[in-house]
């Protein structure tokens, strides 16, 4: 995003030259005149054609021509290149052509970053593979200097264990694999708060979660059913209208720009607004003291009072209340002619509204009821709108966990090692091959295993893209080895068309449906820390009332505040209530029912829901 990577070079099929430029025809801001597509992270000139083709069956149609891929690495060595990605036509089907050109820049430019596109994405559509591979290829040398450096630190520490790191897939991978694929950490973020949620809800007999992280500058939801995260085949860096697509399978996260340090303002025709502009942790809010001069949504929840400006962080860090009331009289109440109340009240609800929009995006709009669900909240700011937003959904059952604001750290000790390949296999299901089939999917699980040798128990899932002929976009449907190895057309073709009805509500049994991807999914077992087992006794009464506003502006409640790290497992609090930790604080609107489970977590029956 910041355009920081390294200086790379591009080499392709002659005649595909400028895929990589033009794009995709797509461009959703139809009616914006100065609406910018992608930039590309390579410029034309670093970008050299090689004489080779292959057909999209593999066979050879033109062999490589050697001498050219030298003397493509002997210009781009000369222009200075440090990252050198290699992307040539149909070779998802047949790899010897890429790996011969590696062979031949690594020995060119031996201290050159390389990335192959059959290593990265073996799928078809070559814009977005090229795409792909060079955004590997452009953060590569960075990420390849980080994780060395960290390596390295971590043993001068004295550190002796296994290192891993976070990948956007849900699972980890090892130092080595992320330094060849750093485009598979793209995104990773906030996947281990993800798996955590998966976890938990496990543990607390609710398999079937809805994740909600609200950190400082954004709010994200994701969702879990079965306690498997749901998966998206990719993302758009920067953005879908003009980013970079990074074809890699990552548990589907829908982000919106709502976090703590989200700025409220008034737009050109006098309408309240909340982000997407943040004043982020520097300056920060007013509150903060830090020169933060914008009201935000945590000034808000300073001056309704949900926020204890002598308790924050545990009483570390005070907060100024007045200048966060002045802030929001001055930029929002005033203009407006609201109370300052009323318009802290209207910042909070605009966020809870978008932030309610995420929620729905990841379930209603891929067919699911959230009432179905439990809602996770997680990060520094999640508790503390969580139970307005499930209101508002109608979610019944609200979980905290214990230290929300570090909850992504508890899931990537908990995530497996995991693995996901794909292969671009085209046929009609009615005429499909399954011994080829069978023979693509072997081929996948010893590449895999290699990659897992190391692990005791390995897991496996498969699944076919498949789609109603004509379409573009296709839907993953999960498949079992024993079909496969049956030929079993009908059943496959049974699953295709429910879970197309469970999507779109309708499906069309008459209509021939096609294969495009094989997916493997490979996932090493790794040992899970146990979770904490809570003593019965602890302390039951609040520590003391505060005046907090919560649904009505104009009269606040005297509302009782809990100390978190005093309850005891089986701890019985009712709303209205105020449950405050170091970190973070939950708000309990009026006969919310919360119950401190065995293991910490608050577990919040909601009123109303």
């Amino acid at each position: 995003i910041e355009r920081k990577g390294a200086k790379i070079g591009l080499i392709v099929t002659r005649g595909t030259r400028d895929v990589y430029i033009i794009g995709r025809g797509n461009r959703p801001e139809a009616y914006n005149l100065f609406f910018q597509r992608h930039r590309p992270l390579v410029p034309r000139r670093l970008t050299r054609e090689i004489d080779e083709r292959l057909l999209s069956s593999g066979e050879v149609h033109v062999p490589l021509d050697r001498a050219a891929v030298a003397e493509a690495a002997r210009v781009l060595a000369a222009a200075g290149v440090e990252s050198v990605a290699v992307c040539f036509l149909h070779s998802y089907t047949n790899p010897e052509h890429e790996r011969s050109a590696g062979e031949i820049v690594r020995a060119a430019m031996p201290g050159a970053y390389l990335s192959l596109s059959h290593d990265i994405l073996r799928e078809y559509r070559e814009f977005e593979r090229i795409s792909t591979t060079v955004v590997n290829a452009y953060i590569g040398p960075k990420v390849g200097g980080y994780v060395k450096d960290l390596y390295s630190g971590l043993g001068k520490l004295g550190f002796r264990g296994a290192l891993t790191i976070m990948r956007s897939n849900g699972g980890v991978m090892t130092p080595e694999i992320a330094t060849r694929r750093p485009a598979a950490m793209m995104e990773s973020g906030p996947v281990g708060g993800i798996i955590a949620a998966a976890r938990v809800g496990a543990i607390l007999g609710s398999p079937n979660v809805i994740s909600f992280d609200m950190g400082g500058t954004t709010a994200k939801a994701s969702l879990v059913r079965d306690g498997e995260p749901t998966m998206a085949p990719g993302c758009y860096v920067g953005g879908y209208a003009s980013g970079d697509p990074v074809m890699l399978p990552m548990i589907d996260v829908v982000e919106v720009g709502a976090g703590g340090g989200s700025i409220a303002w008034i737009d050109d025709v006098g309408a309240l607004k909340v982000g997407p502009q943040s004043a982020g942790a520097d300056p920060g809010p007013i509150c903060y003291r830090a020169g933060g001069a914008e009201p935000t949504i945590t000034d808000a929840n300073v001056v309704l009072g949900r926020l204890d400006p002598d308790n924050f962080l545990g009483g570390e860090m005070k907060l100024d209340a007045e200048g966060a009331r002045s802030g929001i009289a001055e930029k929002i109440a005033g203009p407006l002619r609201l109370d300052t109340v009323v318009a802290a009240e209207a910042i909070v609800e605009i966020a809870i509204a978008k932030m309610s929009l995420a929620v729905r995006e990841v379930s209603v709009a891929k067919g699911y009821d959230p009432r179905d669900f439990a809602l996770v909240a997680s990060g520094g700011a999640g508790p503390l709108h969580v139970l307005a937003i499930a209101r508002e959904l109608y979610i019944p059952k609200v979980i905290v966990p214990l230290f929300p604001s570090h909850f992504s750290a508890l899931g990537m000790v908990l995530a497996d090692e995991r693995h996901d390949l794909i292969r671009t296999y085209y046929s009609d299901v009615a005429t499909l091959e399954f011994a080829e089939l069978l023979q693509i999917h072997h081929e996948m699980v010893a590449e895999a295993k290699m990659a897992l040798r190391h692990a005791a128990q390995v897991q496996k899932q498969i699944h076919l893209d498949l789609r109603y002929v004509g379409q573009e976009f296709t839907l993953q449907v999960p498949v079992s080895l024993d079909q496969i190895e049956a030929a079993d057309r009908c059943g496959i073709r049974t699953a295709f068309d429910a879970l197309y009805e469970h999507r779109y509500a309708h499906h069309s049994p008459d209509e021939p449906v096609e294969m495009v991807n094989i997916r493997l999914t490979m996932v090493g077992k790794r040992p899970r820390p146990a979770f904490p087992h809570l003593p019965k006794s602890g302390q039951r009464k609040p520590s003391h009332r505060r005046d907090i506003y919560l649904r009505d502006a104009r009269k606040p409640v005297s509302c009782p505040v809990y100390q978190r790290p005093a309850l005891g497992a089986a701890t019985h609090i009712e709303g209205p209530a105020l449950i405050q930790e170091h970190g973070t604080t939950t708000v309990l609107f009026e006969r919310d029912v919360c119950t401190v489970a065995p293991s910490g977590e608050l577990i919040v029956m909601v009123a109303g829901a």
